[in-house]
């Protein structure tokens, strides 16, 4: 099911011998407890892990973190019980994952963005942890659970609090992000959160400061091993901010940039200006048009490297050709400014919060949110006036999965969330099991990620980009080429969620805590952009051109074997002229599930890897 970089971690019991054998297939690597028993099995490319011994205890950190082993051992050398691990972890930079051991007991945890995710498992009778899902599904032959495939057509991935307990794959939960496992060496485990967001208490100035300082450690732990690194640079603001960042660095910098095929999309001026400002002597790639694949090439034959479906796969054609072209320029890490939007954009449910902190002056940014996001006077109010708990408007949200579209609900929503609804093509049986799901989850009264709607809203939106990014970085992996996320960095979003709610959103420049973060590296006149670049063109041409492809998926669709897809409702959609917003996003999402469904079923749809049902 996966050749790519997984690890798995067991307990320190007889019993984790055991389970080690049900892993052993796609196992590369051993290292043990200090007991000589199987601690962490897996494969892993070199440099991807740096272990500590200090007497009996072991620490482990995987994935991008410039510390060396014996940095970590002196951190090691503090910890006398897994409770004191966090503490040894704290200021280490970058993203990755952390497992211990000491004392017969075993600590494994992943980051707070949802970047670094932990899955467990029943694997011959132990509790067994993995970074992949699809690891642990094969060592215990678990089946795919196609209430959970539905859940994927209404947003890919799921948002909190359906992103953790059960997930895809039968037998298989995923950890809540900011959470860790705890494994006892006879095989029982508990799972304990080690991670909370911030409290939003600094000014504008104040948090500016700290994310300046995060940033700049996150892009310095992509840089620092790194001969050569490539970055994308689109004109927007998060991947210049990145640019002028590495640029600073020891790495050599290629930058990408795909052009638009909409003439109006003013991106290309934007990184024009970037490109001829920035230190050093960066190389700039932006392939002719006719060697850019358009999106949705290349569906009929692409396979899912990701062990859960993502909207990806509408890039999937586009992802190779980049990983090709940078890792021809010699790039061993590509950067992403994925999470700048969530972390630095005034979200709708702000607006919510502001108004009962700061009533006065939110009145103002209600008057200037309307004129710019068109929003209608009635529903707006409403919204400000709505109480709902977060638990209410789950429940409501799955009453609501099906009727009338509105053109941008994600936008003018002031509410815990955006209010999603099922495509039309869903069938009657994936649009029953997604309510299900949303009911149950209301019925156990969670708590939101913060008490305060916007602060909810936007680590939600963090760890669902976070999961997003985490897939994309599986299959550019693969291909040989790993991406990096700085600003899903999990000290990059402790700073951004730090600062007060009405000074993110409350001043006219955009993105005002990363513009002011960045002055002084980033030149004032490339940080003045209050534009943003729009590819509606460049998704319809694609979609034109790969009508007939799309037409031969959804003719041996197996979301429609599966009853969850009415096929003839797609092929109308798809025969309109064009989608509106809504609809493309759930267009995404649909084919994130097939092409993941053929991934795992196999290319006969019969009994594969999986078996869905």
């Amino acid at each position: 099911m996966t050749s790519e970089a997984w690890f798995a971690v067991l307990p320190d019991g007889e019993s984790g011998g055991t389970a080690a054998r049900g892993l052993r297939r796609g196992t590369t690597e051993v290292i043990d407890h200090h007991s000589g028993r199987p601690w962490l099995v897996g494969s892993w490319p070199a440099g991807q892990v740096v272990v500590a011994a200090v007497g009996g205890a072991r620490l482990a950190v995987i994935g991008r973190c410039p510390v060396t082993a014996d940095a970590l051992a002196s951190r090691l050398r503090r910890v006398r019980d897994v409770a004191d691990v966090e503490g040894a972890l704290a200021g280490l930079e970058g993203s990755f994952h952390a497992v211990a051991s000491v004392g017969g007991r075993v600590r494994v945890r992943g980051s707070a963005s949802a970047v670094r995710r932990v899955f467990r498992a029943r694997v011959d009778g132990v509790t067994v942890a993995a970074s992949r899902a699809d690891v642990l599904a094969r060592a215990v032959g678990a089946g795919v659970d196609e209430r959970r495939v539905a859940l994927h057509l209404l947003a890919s991935p799921p948002p909190y609090p359906l992103d953790a307990g059960p997930g895809l794959w039968r037998g298989v939960e995923a950890l809540p992000a900011g959470s860790f496992l705890l494994l006892e060496a006879d095989g029982r485990a508990e799972v304990h959160r080690w991670w909370n967001p911030p409290e939003p208490q600094l000014t504008l100035a104040e948090g500016a400061v700290e994310v300046g300082r995060a940033l700049t450690a996150a892009v310095d732990s992509c840089t620092a091993d790194a001969k050569t690194v490539s970055s994308d640079l689109s004109g927007g603001m998060d991947s210049t901010s990145l640019c002028f960042l590495a640029a600073r660095g020891q790495a050599r910098l290629v930058t990408f940039r795909w052009e638009s095929v909409d003439a109006a999309n003013d991106d290309a001026a934007w990184a024009g200006l970037a490109a001829a400002r920035l230190p050093g002597s960066a190389e700039h790639v932006v392939p002719e048009r006719s060697r850019a694949p358009l999106w949705f090439s290349g569906l009929a034959d692409l396979e899912a490297a990701a062990d859960e479906p993502g909207s990806w796969v509408r890039d999937g054609a586009r992802l190779a050709t980049l990983v090709g072209l940078m890792t021809e320029h010699g790039s061993q890490l590509h950067l992403s400014g994925g999470g700048g939007d969530e972390l630095f954009c005034a979200l709708s449910p702000y607006v919510h919060d502001s108004l009962r902190s700061h009533p006065l002056p939110t009145l103002g940014l209600v008057r200037r949110q309307r004129l710019l996001q068109r929003w209608s006077l009635w529903p707006l109010l409403r919204g400000l006036a709505d109480r709902s708990t977060f638990s209410q408007w789950l429940a409501a949200w799955a009453d609501g999965l099906t009727g009338t579209r509105r053109p941008s609900p994600a936008r003018t929503s002031t509410a815990w969330g955006a209010d999603l609804r099922m495509p039309p093509w869903a069938s009657p049986d994936a649009v029953r099991s997604v309510q299900s799901l949303l009911r149950a989850a209301a019925a156990d009264l969670p708590e939101p990620l913060a008490a305060q709607r916007g602060q909810h809203a936007a680590l939600s939106c963090v760890q669902m980009c976070g999961r997003g990014f985490r897939q994309v970085d599986q299959v550019t992996s693969a291909q040989g080429l790993p991406y990096a996320a700085p600003y899903l960095d999990d000290r990059v979003i402790e700073a951004a969620l730090s600062v007060r709610v009405a000074e993110r959103s409350a001043r006219e420049r955009y993105k005002p805590v990363l513009a002011t973060a960045m002055s002084g590296i980033v030149p004032d006149t490339v940080l003045a952009r209050s534009t943003k670049g729009e590819y509606s063109a460049d998704f319809h041409l694609g979609l034109r051109r790969n009508k007939a492809v799309l037409a031969e998926i959804v003719a041996e669709s197996r979301l429609a074997r599966a009853g969850l897809l009415d096929a003839a409702a797609l092929r109308a959609s798809l025969r309109r002229p064009e989608l509106s917003p809504d609809l493309m996003r759930s267009l995404d999402n649909t084919l994130a599930c097939e092409v993941w469904l053929r991934s795992v079923l196999g290319a006969g749809g019969g009994p594969g890897p999986a078996v869905v049902g």
